[in-house]
């Protein structure tokens, strides 16, 4: 079992978080991310080229039964889903078969209401409670 992390799309301090808590149980950490971020710590650092979906291609190919994934990306998680221990999102919860259609069916709606002309409201800043919960979830499913 490993932790992959997409690194194009999860915050710093989960990506701490993960470091943290990894090291307690000797897993190890896959970051993927393309080129334009300069991501550093004590894991290996997969890159990409820039280009749409880049990292997601990559993060699919590394992905092996039993991993888990920390995404905030609806349709990468779906790819893994049925595959993985867990797939994570940093905001704390976890993607589930009973979740992810409705999660990708909210995804399309956004999309075709910004391709009209339309607004949607983007994510909520990141907060300590995020924190808190992105690691007592990870704690339970690493123990």
């Amino acid at each position: 079992m490993k932790i992959i992390i997409d690194g194009d799309g999860t915050p710093k301090e989960a990506r701490r978080i993960c470091e943290e808590l990894s090291n307690k149980k000797n897993i190890n950490i896959i970051v993927v991310s393309s080129y334009d971020h300069d991501i550093r710590g004590e894991f290996d650092v997969v890159r990409v080229s820039k280009g749409q979906d880049s990292a997601d291609f990559k993060i699919v190919e590394l992905f092996n039964k039993g991993d888990i994934l920390v995404t905030q990306d609806y349709g990468l998680a779906s790819l893994v889903l049925n595959r993985a221990k867990a797939v994570i999102n940093p905001s704390g919860f976890l993607y589930t078969q009973k979740n992810i259609d409705n999660l990708l069916h909210s995804r399309y709606i956004g999309r075709k209401i910004r391709q009209a002309g339309g607004r949607t409201k983007g994510p909520s800043k990141r907060s300590s409670e995020d924190d808190e919960k992105f690691k007592s979830l990870l704690y339970e499913i690493l123990n």
